[in-house]
């Protein structure tokens, strides 16, 4: 895993970014429009970030049940306020099209597609697409709906408690968790795949999270700015960077079970971990 690593890892962090993805498209008036960036102060509540690699498919489900949940949401709250930003990472398909869909039925408050010139890895599109946020809180969410959106509220109801137990400027992260489900709800195979994987990054790197894979993740934006900017992984073990780096810092981490289900259209490494 560290020879791995070592060869195709940027020594330093990439945080490069062309000229076109600093901005994003509004289909609703045909403009152009700057990204924020993550030292600006908040101005939504909660951004989600949404990695997209040829996700035409997958993606549409998972955005009707989000947007309904948060249109629920703001139902009830009328001072809550949210983005989604999907991340197309330099898809072959319609991904771009199809987010900007959802953006024209919206407003650009709400939905924003950050169209990347050239493929990046998930670690380095949610890396850019967290960069650009304005969320009090970052959650990462993959693009194939596999857990229940609605089990954010789980993940925030544990950032309330640390944040009880921690200062108001410490960093803190909440991990979406899947090791309630290994023993029942996986294939042997991927089961085998997963323990393996589990417990090399145990032994050598993450010791305080059972699930460091789980594609639902929440950070505050002080966590969010320190760690996306220190991360070198740009594939798909870059959770287990994120969360090394977090320990390292002493961030305090809640590990929290989520429902989740097997997707089995198009799995990638970090789906099967």
């Amino acid at each position: 895993v560290y020879i791995f690593l070592l060869i195709t890892t940027n020594r330093a962090p990439n945080l490069n970014r062309t000229e076109n993805e600093k901005y994003f498209y509004d289909p609703r008036t045909n403009s152009k429009y700057k990204f924020p960036v993550i030292s600006d102060p908040a101005s939504v509540d909660i951004t989600v970030v949404v990695p997209s690699y040829n996700e035409e498919k997958r993606l549409p489900a998972m955005l009707d049940e989000t947007l309904e949940y948060f249109k629920k949401r703001m139902r009830k709250d009328k001072s809550f306020s949210y983005e989604i930003i999907i991340v197309d990472d330099g898809s072959k398909d319609r991904t771009t099209q199809v987010a900007l869909e959802y953006a024209k039925g919206e407003s650009n408050d709400n939905i924003r597609v950050l169209k990347l010139d050239y493929n990046r890895g998930k670690g380095g599109a949610i890396r850019i697409g967290a960069l650009s946020s304005r969320g009090k809180f970052i959650l990462m969410v993959d693009a194939d709906g596999a857990t229940k959106f609605e089990d954010i509220e789980k993940l925030e109801c544990a950032a309330t408690n640390l944040r009880k137990k921690y200062s108001k400027d410490r960093p803190i992260i909440v991990v979406g968790s899947r090791a309630h489900l290994e023993d029942d709800s996986r294939t042997i195979f991927r089961t085998f795949l997963m323990y393996g994987f589990h417990f090399l990054v145990r032994f050598l790197c993450v010791k305080g999270v059972k699930d460091t894979q789980c594609g639902f993740k929440l950070f505050d934006r002080a966590a969010a700015d320190i760690l996306f900017h220190s991360m070198h992984v740009n594939g798909w073990a870059f959770d287990v960077e994120l969360l090394y780096i977090a320990e390292t810092l002493e961030m305090p981490i809640a590990e929290v079970a989520v429902n989740w289900t097997e997707i089995e259209a198009g799995l990638k490494w970090d789906e099967i971990l």
